[in-house]
């Protein structure tokens, strides 16, 4: 099937009410494309999943039902390249399509976008055949051409070809210079890859770190970090400036740190980057911290709390005062905590305001505050203001000093519910960290409720872990017997493959322990008693350690003894 070129417009209009008939676009979110497009020359197929205002997959699916065309799935791309040596890689990327496969009545192409008929056109010349085309998913599309094509030239390859000799001569502090190299289509290409292969590969950040000679780029995924194909240590200067410029930092200060905001649609999915730049021996290093909110599921059970943990964690996080902490350390998914406790709190009877920094995401019906300590805006500060605002939940994104402890346990005496996060290493050692700040003994006893120490363990990959017995002497070592039953324990092994990219983990789950503020507990605070005393008296009111509940999910499968013991140990 081919579009005349005059046909295009009213087949773009019809497809935009075609989406919004099917319940996949909202009409404003229409009007807005609209609006956006005028005369120019990008169709609705590309613009809508530009502007996160629909997935890629929703408007393909919708596509090939409007034009009667097949949808391409991820096992329609062939396992060999076709027409090798006959048509450009540079472009099937720039046209968006691939060959299929060759058919009595033509060449199966998949294609981005079938309304493109000149890219239908040029293939025809080059296979000397009719042209079938097939709707594709662009992710999908672009991943099978870099798997089948990649031996010819790959994408960084081809984007650092396009740039001159005469731009590899930049000087790296002519600021002029920098800001026009950073603007050009190349290093736009290139930093723009480099993002969008990031979130492809599920990282939760993007280490850009100069080295004495070269440049190096890693991906965190799962919580480790990867190396990654790195561009030519010449784009050292204009990549690192791209960023800054994308997160409006001053690409002209080198010598202290900035932080800044990227905001971007990938694939059709909005994400945030945060972005934040350091001075270092060789250069600036740059670290961006992927903010997919879509990816982020953000209830208990998708988070790992279930069972005693839920149960306990809820009956505190449902009282009407006091305060809830979240313990652990960097990275350890707090805040992602903190963001499910407030969506189930949400309702229209409360108000809850936040005081943050940075606001990671962004949570509707939910009045959130930047700190800004460059303007004097402090967490205290806000905190002193907000009560004013009259809130039922406050949630504090870090206590850091006596100050912001102080207003967080007046704020709780006065009737409020308040919930904030901590660095210590477990549940009790938080008590002996506030004692330590300078908080009342008397009041921590008042207001404390409960205390959550957190972290975070990868979890196996489902399609290739491999279970095992383990031998009497490793149950006997790490007491297994106490969390199920019987003589023989089966606990998995980490093995690897494609769809985990050979690590054998895929994703993250936390474990918990949950500290309830009791009157033992209170008696322990008011002695000053050290964190030791205290959590051995959660356990033996029936608190489940972290080590407990990360052995737990290492028997159901889950995780690994290995990534317990790595986080965590037994006390």
């Amino acid at each position: 099937m081919q579009i005349a070129t005059e046909d295009v417009s009213s087949v773009e209009n019809s497809l935009g009410a075609l989406l919004v008939q099917r319940g996949k676009l909202d009409p404003r979110a229409l009007e807005r494309a609209m609006r956006v497009r005028g005369d120019g020359q990008e169709g609705l197929t590309q613009l809508l999943p530009k502007l996160g205002l629909i997935s890629e997959r929703d408007i393909a699916e919708v596509l090939a039902e409007q034009l009667s065309l097949p949808l391409v799935t991820a096992q329609d791309y062939p396992t060999l390249p076709l027409l090798e040596g006959e048509v450009s890689v540079r472009f099937l990327h720039a046209s968006r399509v691939l060959p299929l496969a060759e058919t009595p009545k033509g060449l199966l192409l998949a294609m981005a976008n079938p309304l493109d008929h000149e890219a239908i056109e040029a293939m025809r010349l080059v296979a000397a055949q009719d042209i079938l085309p097939c709707v594709a998913v662009p992710a999908e599309l672009e991943a099978a051409a870099v798997r089948l094509y990649a031996a010819q030239k790959s994408p960084i390859n081809e984007i650092i070809e396009a740039v001159s000799d005469e731009e590899d001569q930049a000087i790296e502090y002519d600021v002029e210079r920098l800001k026009d190299l950073a603007s050009e289509a190349p290093v736009i290409r290139l930093v723009n890859h480099l993002v969008t292969k990031a979130v492809e590969a599920r990282a939760s950040d993007i280490h850009i770190e100069p080295c004495e000679d070269r440049l190096r780029v890693r991906f965190r995924i799962d919580g480790a970090l990867r190396d990654i194909d790195a561009p030519h240590d010449r784009f050292r200067a204009a990549v690192i400036s791209r960023v800054k410029l994308m997160a409006k930092l001053n690409i002209a200060e080198r010598r202290l740190p900035q932080d800044g905001r990227i905001k971007l649609a990938i694939h059709g999915t909005p994400i945030d980057f945060r972005v934040s730049t350091i001075p270092t021996m060789h250069g600036e290093s740059v670290v961006l911290r992927v903010l997919d909110r879509e990816s982020v599921a953000l209830d208990f059970a998708a988070i790992g709390v279930d069972g005693q943990n839920l149960r306990n964690y809820l009956d505190v996080l449902e009282r009407p005062n006091g305060i809830l902490l979240v313990t652990g350390p960097t990275g350890s998914g707090k805040t992602t905590t903190l963001y499910a406790s407030l969506v189930r709190l949400n309702t229209a009877e409360k108000k809850i305001l936040t005081v943050e920094d940075p606001i990671e995401y962004q949570l509707d019906g939910v009045n959130q505050i930047q700190v800004k300590q460059s303007i004097g805006l402090s967490f205290a500060n806000i905190l002193r203001s907000i009560l004013r605002h009259d809130p039922d939940i406050i949630m504090v994104g870090e206590i850091r000093d006596l100050e912001t402890a102080e207003i967080a346990v007046q704020s709780a005496l006065t009737g409020h519910l308040v919930l904030s996060t901590l660095h210590t290493n477990d549940a009790a050692g938080s008590i002996t960290r506030l004692l330590d700040m300078g908080v009342a003994d008397y009041l921590l006893t008042s207001v404390l409720n409960g205390v959550v120490g957190q972290r975070l363990v990868r979890t196996l990959c489902p399609r290739c872990r491999q279970p095992y017995r383990a031998m009497p002497e490793l149950s006997e070592q790490l007491k297994l017997a106490r969390y199920a039953a019987g003589s023989e324990f089966l606990l998995h092994r980490a093995v690897g493959c494609e769809a985990c990219n050979g690590t054998g983990y895929f994703g993250r789950t936390s474990i918990f322990e949950m500290l309830i503020v009791t009157d033992t507990i209170r008696r322990l605070i008011l002695r000053h008693a050290e964190s030791n005393a205290l959590h051995r008296a959660a356990v033996e009111e029936g608190m489940r350690t972290m080590y407990d509940d990360g052995m737990m999910k290492a028997l159901a499968g889950e995780t690994t003894i290995e990534e317990v013991l790595k986080v965590t140990h037994d006390k």
